[in-house]
């Protein structure tokens, strides 16, 4: 059966064998046929190359049109030429609105080009006690240049009448939080100003007061570290203590007593200034310190125990002024405009710190009250009682680093910026805004 299966097929090979042609003489060349201009066509128009050719012509005559057009144009036609980038919100005031104009930058004698991007990036920006005196301050910096705000209070010393003017704007947001406990947030930059900064409000619940310094801070280091955020500390003048060195440089340690009644925020802000450092050296996160010298202006508390709201407020009052020993210890005063000024200057420059932020003018207490008197109430009176635990005898910054490397000064004596808080002081008092105490 094999034997059959094998002739039959060996039969069929051959009958395969006489039935094909003899291949005659091959020339690979003669099967060639010259590329015709059919043929070129048909190759363009398979799987769409020729469109590809098409665009790839349409892009490069637009560039070579298009960039001499804007190279002659001058400031006026590049502005108007260029969209607006930003939506702009109904019913914002002027003031919130952010404009192209002010960003395309001029062009020297009305020729050049016009870069790609001409608008400045808009940033998402956490400010932690952002409802507090100096915090709302820098929420209405932030927001009239364009930028994303995010609040965070959890309004022991802050208030709500502070950034309600914000409440419309879509740009801005509120969270009632503590920073003592942890947050999440997407943000580009975070200002930490959270904590009681005045004496009597600090000293109200010292254990809570340097919880919030070391593990608010910490809370929101953590923060800066996960998202890649840059930090800002708002340091103070109180970590020199009762200073040896007068004025005081950065350079200077302090002499602060660790056990006091005030060391609650003093040791507390030395530590949080310890913790800002150690994730700068040691997770690489972007850290800027200001160490705050005394601040006066509108929105401060009304009863908060500092030198200036006491006078101010004790003199619209009919009250007698409160002067605290012998009333010649030293204190330097800076208007909140001018610290607001030196926060973002240090936020955005490239140096880690710590900047001393404060008015070199000095004063005694004894001065101030007299400028007090001037401004308000020239018959006023002035009662002395015995000075509390600790307080510094003398305070003055040497600004000269902020000077140099921030290109930033005070503009604002106490003479001019009183009044503007006096104005402000006297509308809440007398229309009973806000009682006493908290």
């Amino acid at each position: 059966m094999k034997q059959l299966h094998k002739q039959s097929s060996m039969n069929v090979r051959r009958d395969e064998e006489i039935a094909a042609p003899k291949p005659s003489s091959y020339s690979p060349k003669a099967l060639k046929h010259p590329r015709s201009l059919p043929r070129s066509i048909h190759y363009l128009l398979r799987e769409q190359r020729l469109l590809f050719v098409l665009v790839g012509i349409l892009i490069g005559s637009t560039f070579f049109i298009v960039q001499p057009t804007l190279s002659r144009l001058g400031p006026g036609d590049a502005r108007a030429s260029i969209p607006r980038l930003f939506r702009v919100a109904p019913g914002l005031p002027e003031r919130d609105q952010v404009s192209t104009a002010t960003a395309v930058p001029k062009l020297v004698h009305g020729y050049g080009r016009v870069p790609a991007s001409v608008a400045r990036r808009r940033l998402r920006i956490v400010v932690t006690g952002g409802a507090g005196f100096v915090g709302s301050h820098l929420v209405d910096k932030l927001i009239a240049r364009g930028d994303d705000v995010i609040v965070i209070d959890n309004f022991f010393t802050g208030r709500k009448e502070n950034v309600v003017h914000h409440f419309a704007n879509p740009r801005f947001e509120l969270i009632r939080h503590d920073v003592v406990e942890p947050i999440l947030l997407e943000v580009d930059q975070i200002y930490h100003l959270a904590c009681p900064a005045s004496p009597v409000h600090y000293k109200y619940n010292p254990i809570k007061t340097i919880k919030t310094n070391v593990m608010g801070t910490l809370n929101m280091l953590g923060l800066a570290k996960r998202i890649g955020a840059r930090f800002l500390l708002t340091s103070t003048s109180e970590v020199y203590g009762d200073p040896l060195e007068h004025p005081q440089k950065e350079t200077y340690w302090g002499n602060v007593n660790p056990i006091g009644v005030r060391s609650c925020y003093d040791e507390g802000k030395r530590t949080a200034e310890t913790l800002a450092m150690d994730y700068h050296r040691g997770a690489e996160v972007e850290v800027r310190i200001a160490r705050i010298f005394n601040t006066y202006g509108p929105r401060m508390c009304l009863d908060d125990g500092r030198v200036v709201s006491n006078f101010v407020a004790q003199a619209i009052r009919k009250q007698p002024l409160t002067v605290y020993g012998d009333g010649k210890q030293t204190r330097s005063f800076q208007f909140v405009s001018d610290l607001v000024d030196g926060l973002v200057a240090l936020m955005e420059g490239e140096h880690v710190g710590p900047f001393n932020l404060g008015n070199p003018g000095e004063f005694t207490m004894l001065e101030l009250a007299e400028v007090v008197k001037e401004t308000i109430d020239p018959s006023a009176t002035i009662e002395f009682k015995p000075n509390t635990a600790d307080d510094p005898h003398k305070r003055k910054p040497d600004i000269g680093r902020a000077k140099e490397l921030l290109n930033w000064e005070p503009k604002i004596s106490l003479r001019d910026g009183l009044p503007r808080m006096v104005s402000d002081f006297r509308n809440r008092i007398l229309n009973e805004d806000e009682g006493k105490g908290f």
